[in-house]
């Protein structure tokens, strides 16, 4: 019997041993895991600037450039009639496939500014390959111009935290839109886009445009003219926005600091 109870001991604690080194790495994983759920439940969302709050009836007209530039003069040419300064997003391959678009674009006073070079859906995307979207983009622009930009798009407005978070570090403000044309549909009216953009301005929106569009450059003219009715101005984004004292809400509507 004492012989018995003798090699049962090593055994016993053999099996406490294991017992108590399962109990403890479960419960290293369940704390890993909490910790880990925590930090993403209790990250703050990065919103980009869809609008501004302010008290001047001022409105920013931008365009998204990604494909062809057939209708760019026509679109210049409106905007230096009615004496407008909009912003245009361009897209990295576009602006190099069309320099001279891209300069007369900005001898005409207007923004140019980042749209990532491929127009990937950079939600998607990995950090670095983020990373250089926005920087190769930059360096077309800067090459062109002579001047880096500090506004940048996400292609189709798809994002995430750290694409505001990389896009900042590189020294851009992201801006999204309010107002949505949806110019870039095929089966869309001319009177159904002038409609959807005169009726949703308000004071401080952002109005997202397309070249190379079946409409576009024919409604601008009325759609630009229905809204000075309504007594805006037009602004490029580059001074519609605050530069710094500022939140965005979670509607990406960018508001002044209080100062306590």
């Amino acid at each position: 019997m004492r012989i018995y109870l003798i090699n049962l001991k090593p055994f016993l604690l053999k099996t406490v041993l294991t017992l108590l080194f399962v109990a403890l790495t479960a419960y290293l994983l369940v704390s890993i895991f909490q910790n880990a759920a925590a930090d993403v439940f209790t990250q703050k969302k990065q919103i980009p600037i869809y609008s501004v709050e302010t008290g001047q009836k001022q409105v920013a007209l931008t365009f998204d450039c990604a494909w062809g530039a057939d209708d760019i003069p026509q679109i210049l040419d409106t905007l230096e009639r009615e004496n407008v300064k909009a912003s245009f997003f361009l897209v990295g391959h576009w602006a190099k496939k069309f320099p001279e678009s891209v300069n007369l674009m900005y001898n005409n006073g207007h923004d140019i500014a980042n749209h990532g070079f491929s127009h990937l859906r950079m939600g998607a995307l990995n950090k670095d390959r983020i990373k250089g979207e926005i920087a190769e983009c930059g360096t077309v622009i800067e090459n062109i111009i002579k001047k880096k930009p500090d506004l940048f798009r996400p292609p189709y407005g798809d994002y995430s935290n750290s694409v505001v978070d990389i896009a900042k570090k590189l020294g851009y403000y992201t801006i999204q839109w309010d107002v949505d044309s949806l110019d870039w549909k095929k089966d869309i009216s001319r009177d159904t886009i002038i409609e959807r953009v005169v009726s949703r301005v308000r004071n401080g929106s952002i109005i997202l445009m397309h070249n190379d569009t079946t409409h576009t450059a024919h409604v601008l003219p009325d759609i630009i003219k229905s809204i000075k009715s309504k007594g805006f101005e037009f602004v490029p984004v580059s001074r519609l926005i605050l530069r710094e004292n500022y939140t965005v809400d979670y509607a990406g509507r960018q508001k002044r600091t209080i100062d306590n």
